[in-house]
């Protein structure tokens, strides 16, 4: 693809998060990389569900400005972006936005670690939470950086969801899967709750996925947990880094039996 075309893409995919309600008014940002020190970006302060190809700018490995028309400058996330191509050499493209059902999960600090649908199982595995950081300080980068070594997407607390893989189209189907996963979570959670698949159950599905040599990382290859030889991160109840700490974990669990106890169930 010619520069111009992937600055048509990347125009394509922001109207894409628009039409699909992932992000609002001027929200969100998307990058693609072209070398190892040219970035396409989109710029601050626009709709994403409005932009032409005059409005990508090009920058830098730093995020410094290498061509942008009158009037633009690039997203103010730029530094986010800049860490997951510095930490991790596959990754083509970056997308943030803000999926109202997985950015519900990242304000109520849930990760999106159970297993319930085989698809978001092989294409995801699991889904943790950056800590909350300032936008357009460093502080985002560095909680991210934390999980771009184990994860293709992250949730950053009370703010969105990242995701990242080898092309621009690859990784908003990864964001796509993500909020969609976290919507059947949340409407089965209603339901009663889900009705989870079973520790062998996803360890075929994780071996498909290996059969498939399907690229980037996952929890089949990658948990830290399953690194040590424990329960990955579908079973691990998201002790793994995925969301709290096992401290928090075991807080959480001991107030919610409680609550189950004066309820009387």
């Amino acid at each position: 693809m010619t520069e111009y075309e992937i600055k048509k893409q990347i125009c394509e995919i922001g109207k894409r998060i628009y039409d699909k309600g992932m992000v609002a008014s001027n929200d969100g940002n998307i990058s693609v990389k072209l070398n190892d020190n040219e970035f396409l970006c989109t710029p601050t302060g626009v709709s994403k569900g409005f932009m032409t190809p005059e409005y990508i700018c090009k920058v830098d490995a730093n995020g410094k400005v290498i061509q942008a028309n009158e009037g633009f400058k690039p997203s103010s996330e730029i530094k986010m972006h800049m860490r997951v191509y510095k930490e991790r050499p596959d990754v083509k493209s970056v997308v943030h936005a803000h999926p109202l059902y997985a950015t519900s999960f990242a304000i109520a600090g849930i990760p999106l670690t159970e297993p319930i649908m085989p698809e978001a199982v092989i294409a995801l595995g699991c889904v943790p939470i950056a800590e909350y950081g300032t936008p357009s300080t460093e502080e985002i980068p560095d909680a991210v950086s934390k999980y771009v070594q184990y994860y293709d997407a992250v949730l950053l607390a009370n703010h969105g969801a990242l995701a990242f893989s080898d092309s621009l189209l690859n990784a908003y189907h990864k964001m796509e899967s993500l909020e969609f996963y976290a919507q059947l979570l949340y409407q089965s959670k209603m339901l009663g709750g889900p009705k989870q698949l079973s520790d062998a159950q996803v360890q075929r599905l994780y071996e498909i996925r290996r059969q498939f040599g399907l690229k980037g990382r996952h929890p089949a290859d990658l948990c830290p947990n399953a690194k040590d030889g424990k329960p990955s991160c579908h079973s691990c109840g998201g002790s793994c880094n995925c969301g709290s700490s096992s401290a928090d974990s075991e807080l959480i669990a001991e107030i919610t039996k409680k609550v189950l106890a004066a309820l009387g169930k």
